[in-house]
Parts: structure tokens; C-alpha cells; sequence
């Protein structure tokens, strides 16, 4: 009997103009070990996630059943113990996460052998759009796009020379309420204007001017201008990052968590400057997850007394 761990990293996806196709993965992890059992078993070690159904699968179950049945296979039982470090509904892709996990505890469990590219098509299908699951499964900054017959087209980039600074306030915004603020269409002006902008923010990153693509980043027109108001602390955390040298700052996701963009070795020192202005907010660096989905099995010998 082998035991089995399943690390998937944080996301955070838009980062401005790049709306539902351009995500980042973020060094927080959901963490999945995973044993051969006489039964499903849940375990949650971490106080940042749900408590468990009395009366349904967890989340992460039921997405290994949806995978099992996509592809008529039985999964074997397992013991799954779950750790995580992503908050809930804060616009770090704790979804994503998720889905990605139980894809692959389905992977483990139904002996199913999937690519990283069916992987990224069922991610995708579950979650709508391939940003956060992209990133949790590649890793990197990853930019992609659906095609018309339904497969997802990604380009991960891993050469970001630049840390990143999280504000994650004390209250939660769920994506489907973030969504509702939304216009069903845009002007041809301002859209060509947001394509622009993430075209070139984009570019920036890969050249490395960073000052340029900070720019670029707070010059989104799809979703920013709409969700602000549901964010009253993102301007000022704007404002005051920009003044102490971030490159740029925007909502992470739909929010409420904002990220800065930031010169390497420097979000430390900021993160305690920018905290004594807001102390109902959660100010964290980060750094950009360059490894994406691993998964590591170990022999029996080498199992920890779980």
C-alpha cells in the first residue's frame, strides 16, 4: 500500500486586463494524502476549510465521482486527509484548487492514467474557464483560451522576476455575486481598449518591464471598474502600494483579495508599511508557484503514522 500526496498551488486569475484567461499560480497549497482504505474517509486538518457534509460527499469526492463517471470507472475507496492554506471565496481559486485535486485523486483512485491536457479539458468544463485551473496545473503565469470545438490552448511562462503581494480583507465575496455586477455587453471602444492593455501587459512580463506592465495591469475594462465599488479598501491599497513602489495593483479574481505586483525582494518591508493602514486586512507576500500540480508516492516503508 502506497501513500499518495497531492499538492495543488493557490491561483489568481485576470491580474487587470487578462479577464477569465490570464492566471497566476500563487505559493499557498491545498494538500491531499491520500491511502488505500476499506471506505471513503475525509479528514480536514486545516481550519480554513468548510466543515465536512453529514449527508453528501465533500466537495472533492464529488468531483472524483463526476471524473469517474465521465470515464466508467470505479474508484477505489481511499482515506483522504485534506490540509489547505488557500481562504475561502477571497479570489485565490480555493475552487480551482479543488477541482484539480479531486481530478486527480479520480487519476489515483480509478487508475485512469490522464494527460496534463485531459486534465486542464475537465478542470475547465467543471469550472467554466481555464485561468485558476490552468495555473494550479501548470504552474507559472499561464495564458490561455478556449477554442470553438471546446479544447483549451495554453502557453505557461515561468521567467517573472518580480514577488507579489496579497491584501485579503476579513469578509468573504462569492464569484457569483462578483459576476452579477457585470455588463452583459460591451462598447467596441472600451473593448478594444481592454484588448490592447492585456496584449501589452502581457508583453511587458515576457520583456521584463515590469514598471510597463504594472501599468498595463491597472488599465483593465472588463471587470475592475464594475467591482470596485464591492471592494471600498482596493483603491486606497492602490494608491498607498503604488507610492511605496509596487508596479501595479488589482483585484485578485472577483475579489475581495487584491495583489500587487512588486519588485523583487522588496514585499516584506511593504507588507509591514501597508498593514498599519489597514489592520482588518490580511497583508501576506507571496511569490509565483513555478512547480503547479505535484504529485509524489511514497512506499509503505516511508508512510507517516497517519
Amino acid at each position: 500500500m502506497n501513500r499518495l500526496v497531492i499538492r495543488v498551488p493557490a491561483s489568481t486569475a485576470n491580474l487587470g486586463p487578462g479577464f477569465d484567461s490570464v492566471g497566476m499560480a500563487l505559493n499557498r497549497f491545498l494538500t491531499l494524502e491520500v491511502l488505500s482504505s476499506e471506505e471513503w474517509v475525509f479528514e480536514q486538518v486545516s481550519p480554513l476549510l468548510p466543515p465536512l457534509p453529514e449527508d453528501s460527499d465533500p466537495f472533492i469526492l464529488k468531483i472524483a465521482r463526476q471524473v469517474a463517471d465521465l470515464y466508467g470507472v470505479q474508484l477505489a475507496p481511499c482515506k483522504v486527509i485534506v490540509d489547505s492554506e488557500i481562504p475561502l471565496a477571497r479570489g485565490l481559486g480555493s475552487s480551482a484548487s479543488a477541482v484539480v485535486a479531486g481530478i486527480e485523486l479520480a487519476n489515483f483512485a480509478g487508475n485512469l492514467r490522464l494527460s496534463l491536457a485531459e486534465k486542464l479539458d475537465i478542470a475547465t468544463r467543471i469550472e467554466g474557464h481555464p485561468d485558476n485551473v490552468a495555473a494550479s496545473l501548470f504552474g507559472g503565469l499561464v495564458v490561455s483560451a478556449e477554442q470553438g470545438d471546446g479544447r483549451v490552448e495554453v502557453v505557461p511562462f515561468f521567467d517573472i522576476m518580480a514577488d507579489l503581494l496579497l491584501f485579503i480583507p476579513d469578509y468573504e465575496l462569492k464569484t457569483e455575486d462578483a459576476r452579477k455586477v457585470l455588463p452583459d455587453f460591451y462598447a467596441r471602444k472600451e473593448a478594444v481598449k481592454g484588448s490592447a492593455a492585456s496584449n501589452l501587459f502581457i508583453a511587458a512580463l515576457i520583456s521584463g518591464q515590469y514598471e510597463l506592465a504594472g501599468k498595463m495591469m491597472e488599465q483593465d475594462r472588463f471587470h475592475e471598474p464594475y467591482r470596485t465599488k464591492l471592494i471600498p479598501e482596493f483603491l486606497e491599497i492602490r494608491r498607498l502600494a503604488k507610492s511605496l513602489g509596487a508596479y501595479g495593483t488589482v483585484i485578485s479574481g472577483a475579489g475581495p483579495t487584491v495583489i500587487s505586483l512588486v519588485p523583487s525582494g522588496q514585499a516584506e518591508a511593504m507588507a509591514e508599511t501597508i498593514h498599519a493602514h489597514f489592520p482588518h486586512v490580511l497583508v501576506e507576500p507571496a511569490k509565483i508557484d513555478r512547480t503547479g500540480l505535484s504529485v509524489e508516492k511514497y512506499a509503505a516503508s516511508n508512510m507517516l503514522n497517519l
